[in-house]
């Protein structure tokens, strides 16, 4: 820990775990610091990062929270932190602008793992940390995750072993009414509803393709092929006439018959053994278990040389949510 507190405040890069993802942080007051998260992730410039901090004092340093919204403010800190929620904020003048994409907006949040908050308050300093893997790719929940993405491009790991959410922080646009999530996640707009007394809205993406136009994407993560794995990814919805997992064997039949080698993510009590490689994502239902596994599966597969992917889609809201959002950018065409 001291050691990784050290490469921090001396401008390095250090990837650690968070109760979502594994990040790659940098000191976020640093601009030489942050531009080594782009070069290391080969993530593009107009794509912003989020600011991790351990206390107020921290995100006084890096945010600014107009007087009208400070009560709603001080519920969701209350409610959510240390926790996967990130607010977007009005940053300080201390925050160089490549964090937030020139936008006048930070994206900040109090992680909930006590590896990254002892990090912190050991480094001294507010942390900018993307999820710590190539742009665009599967995002990491283990130390060797990260490894096989960024070793050699990055100055460190601290392990923490497996991350227990699974999927990115919601980040929530606190400045309008109703709010607006931007990206879903662990925290839920009913949860947010629950705990502010007030209405929120789930930003709908124009639909654009991996190239989408940056000025369009106000959050990390939205609008883009994101979290994608190397295999063709297809996803498998309930159809109209038919239960689920007759339409899951329905896909893993036709990619056979293409004489593809198919990877399948699988319910646990769920038959597919004549699936060349499967892995499995818990009792079907239970979406806390499916997001921790998803990313991993989606990773274990790709090292087994699948061609395609096939996995079904939990329905529903809450974590549902999140998770249709990650399968479906992850989904998404090239080009």
């Amino acid at each position: 820990m001291e050691r990784a507190a050290e490469i921090l405040c001396a401008g390095g890069t250090v990837a650690f775990p968070t109760e979502t993802v594994y990040g790659l942080g940098v000191d976020a007051l640093d601009a030489v610091a942050v531009a080594k998260i782009f070069a290391a992730k080969q993530r593009p410039g107009w794509d912003p990062l989020i600011v991790h901090v351990s206390d107020q004092a921290m995100l006084d340093r890096v945010a600014e929270i107009p007087p009208e919204f400070s009560a709603r403010v001080g519920k969701l800190i209350e409610a959510f932190w240390p926790g996967p929620l990130t607010l977007l904020l009005p940053k300080t003048s201390a925050v160089p602008d490549a964090v937030t994409a020139g936008r006048p907006l930070v994206g900040v949040r109090m992680p909930g793992h006590p590896v990254a908050l002892e990090l912190i308050k050991a480094a001294e300093v507010p942390v900018a940390a993307p999820s710590a893997n190539r742009f665009g790719r599967t995002s990491p929940t283990t130390a060797a995750h990260v490894l096989e993405d960024l070793d050699g491009r990055i100055d460190a790991v601290l392990h923490g072993g497996a991350t227990r959410v699974g999927i990115e922080s919601t980040v929530l646009d606190v400045l309008k009414t109703p709010m607006v999530i931007y990206r879903p996640g662990a925290v839920t707009l009913s949860m947010i509803e629950e705990a502010t007394g007030e209405a929120v809205e789930v930003f709908l993406s124009s639909g654009n393709t991996a190239e989408g136009a940056p000025e369009s994407l106000p959050s990390p993560g939205v609008g883009l092929r994101h979290y994608a794995p190397r295999a063709r990814l297809e996803l498998v919805y309930v159809a109209a006439h038919g239960d689920l997992r007759h339409s899951l064997h329905a896909a893993i039949e036709k990619a056979q018959e293409a004489e593809e080698k198919v990877g399948v993510i699988l319910p646990e009590e769920w038959d597919a053994s004549y699936a060349e490689e499967t892995f499995g994502c818990g009792e079907w239902g239970d979406d806390d278990a499916f997001a921790r596994r998803i990313f991993a599966g989606l990773r274990w597969l790709d090292g087994r040389d699948v061609a395609v992917i096939i996995c079904p889609v939990p329905s529903g809201d809450g974590v549902a949510v999140a998770l249709r959002d990650r399968l479906e950018k992850a989904a998404r065409k090239q080009g």
